[in-house]
């Protein structure tokens, strides 16, 4: 099992951070390795702090107005290995060492299997290992 690594933050960085009116801001988890996008999540005040404290990706539910930390119900951990936060301040950037079966909600390893155009009916594993369209 992956171990969790707390991330040293500063007030100053965090105060760096730009929310919108709803108090969030998008939170992108990219898989430490391969550098494949996961997924994005909304994350407060509080979700970032327990994310750097804890060393695992925890979250604000717009829909269930509630914290969640990824992977306490299905299994699939993320443990954070790097944190960003961009040159705006109002987008983060999260390193992850993928537990489990994957990211997505779906049964998909990323939240990013669906593609516009021709190939848009394989999902991005198919694309990515060169099977050809049907």
């Amino acid at each position: 099992m992956p171990v969790t690594t707390h991330i040293a933050v500063t007030e100053e960085q965090l105060g760096q951070i730009m929310f919108n009116g709803d108090g969030l801001v998008p939170a992108i988890v990219q898989e430490h390795g391969s550098g494949r996008v996961l997924m994005m999540a909304w994350m407060n005040d509080e979700s970032l702090r327990r994310t750097l404290e804890t060393g695992r990706t925890w979250f604000w539910s717009r829909s269930r107005q509630e914290f969640w930390c990824k992977g306490e119900t299905s299994g699939d951990r993320q443990f954070v290995r790097e944190a960003y936060y961009d040159c705006d301040g109002d987008t983060l950037l999260f390193v992850v060492e993928q537990e489990g079966k994957g990211a997505c909600h779906t049964g998909e390893y990323s939240c990013f299997f669906r593609a516009f155009g021709p190939s848009a009916d394989r999902t991005s594993d198919e694309r990515a290992s060169g099977d050809p369209a049907e």
